[in-house]
C-alpha cells in the first residue's frame, strides 16, 4: 500500500512539472515570437521552432505518463480479480438445516441416486 502512495505522488508530481514546463514553454513562445518579428533574423526563428518542438515534446511526454498511470491501474484492478476466491457448499438443505442445529453431517459423505432410482450413501 505505501508503494501505491508514492507511485502517485511521484505519478502526481510528474504531472505538475510538465504543466508547469509547458505553461512556461508557452510564456517563452511567446517572448520568442516577438523577438523573431522585430528582428527578421534567421537564428531568431531557428529557435523558436526549436523551442515549438520542444514544447510539443513535453505535451507529448505527459500523455504517455498518463497512458502509463492508466496501464498500471488496470493492471492492479487485474492482480485484484486474480486473488478472488469463491467458496461453493455442495450439499442439501436440509444439511444445512442439521448443520445449523448442531447435528454435524460428515462432509465426506454424499448421496447419489443410481438409474434405478436408490439412494445409495457414499463415503470418499
Amino acid at each position: 500500500m505505501h508503494q501505491d502512495s508514492n507511485h502517485q505522488n511521484d505519478y502526481n508530481y510528474s504531472r505538475e512539472t510538465y504543466y508547469e514546463l509547458i505553461e512556461k514553454g508557452k510564456d517563452a513562445l511567446d517572448n520568442m515570437i516577438d523577438v523573431a518579428r522585430e528582428s527578421e533574423h534567421p537564428r531568431a526563428y531557428e529557435v523558436l521552432a526549436g523551442l515549438l518542438k520542444n514544447v510539443s515534446d513535453v505535451n507529448d511526454k505527459l500523455m504517455e505518463l498518463n497512458k502509463k498511470q492508466k496501464a498500471l491501474e488496470q493492471q492492479n484492478e487485474m492482480k485484484q480479480v486474480e486473488n478472488q476466491q469463491n467458496n461453493f457448499y455442495i450439499g442439501s438443505t436440509a444439511d444445512i438445516q442439521r448443520l445449523l442445529q448442531g447435528d454435524i453431517v460428515d462432509a465426506t459423505a454424499t448421496e447419489h441416486t443410481d438409474v434405478s432410482g436408490e439412494h445409495k450413501s457414499q463415503t470418499s
